[in-house]
């Protein structure tokens, strides 16, 4: 689209270009015209408007249900209230616009809902085009991590919304963050964590340290047990990693004793499947010899493989 087509949508939809010191204003049927030209050609609009701030009606923006968010404390949200009535809203929230003719939060929930609180009638947006639910989760993750300071668990579940509902693995969402496969699944794991424990950690009542440490607890009354003294005695990270340690060595010492006498042939059982079958499989029997073999795969190749393997 030459440049003088973009320059007149962009007067038609009275949008300035952001970097000369005042954001772009359009409310009423402007925000309608807006509404009504994107949904009849969505690339040209969002070409026209790539580089603008918009001021759009705070009443025809919506609540993003993707949001990673979903808490927020009502002291700072009151903080943020007060400072929109003196200054305004400094930091442009982020929106996409919907059939309806209304706009859909992508990021700046805090912001939007302390603009209401500050009784603005217009706040100034970022608009994008997102084509797909999938892409706005993503979009909403990105932008609300870089943005907002999301807690632990808020990060994980939205993680994990993100391999369930988009299907991606740990690799393909480790790519996506630009963060490493490690850091994903670490995070992912705090899910794996005791109720109480991830409502504290959720409250910040503990830390993300405390959580990593009472994750190497697989017992669920240990990771109780060692919580309680987090609370009761108000242990650091280092002290709790301690108790953590103590308490799984000790389980190791009880569990040396109970140790199937047939043990040896077992694990050399388990390395012979295992190399036969290229993965590392479990042989669990007990000292009678009854028990069961676990071969894992991967997908439809490796079971193809071991089939002509056992054939």
């Amino acid at each position: 689209m030459a440049k003088t087509s973009r320059d007149k949508l962009a007067a038609g939809l009275n949008l300035r270009k952001k970097g000369k010191g005042k954001a772009a204003l359009f409310g009423g049927s402007g925000a309608k015209e807006f509404a009504e030209a994107i949904i009849a050609n969505p690339e040209k609009v969002v070409k026209a408007t790539a580089n603008t701030i918009a001021m759009i009606p705070i009443a025809d923006i919506e609540v993003n249900p993707f949001n990673p968010r979903t808490d927020f404390a009502p002291g700072p949200l009151e903080e943020l209230t007060a400072s929109i009535k003196v200054h305004g809203l400094v930091q442009p929230i982020t929106v996409r616009p919907m059939k309806t003719g209304k706009f859909q939060l992508i990021s700046g929930e805090r912001r939007w809902r302390a603009s209401q609180k500050a009784e603005l009638t217009e706040i100034p947006a970022y608009i994008r085009v997102v084509d797909n639910d999938q892409e706005m989760l993503e979009m909403a993750l990105i932008e609300n991590i870089q943005r907002e300071n999301l807690n632990p668990i808020e990060v994980a579940i939205t993680y994990q919304r993100l391999m369930d509902e988009c299907k991606l693995t740990h690799e393909q969402l480790s790519e996506r963050l630009g963060k490493g496969r490690s850091t994903i699944t670490n995070k992912l794991g705090l899910l794996e964590l005791v109720p109480d424990v991830v409502k504290a950690l959720r409250d910040k009542e503990i830390s993300e340290g405390h959580a990593k440490a009472l994750k190497g607890l697989y017992k669920i009354d240990q990771q109780l047990f060692v919580f309680k003294q987090i609370k009761e005695k108000d242990l650091s990270v280092r002290a709790t990693e301690s108790l953590c340690a103590a308490m799984k060595n000790k389980s190791s010492k009880k569990k040396s004793k109970t140790t199937n006498p047939y043990q040896g042939f077992i694990d050399q059982t388990t390395r012979s499947i295992s190399a036969f079958c290229g993965n590392k499989v479990q042989v669990k029997v007990n000292s009678k010899g009854k028990g069961q073999i676990v071969i894992p795969v991967e997908d439809f190749d490796q079971l193809e493989f071991l089939k002509d393997k056992m054939s």
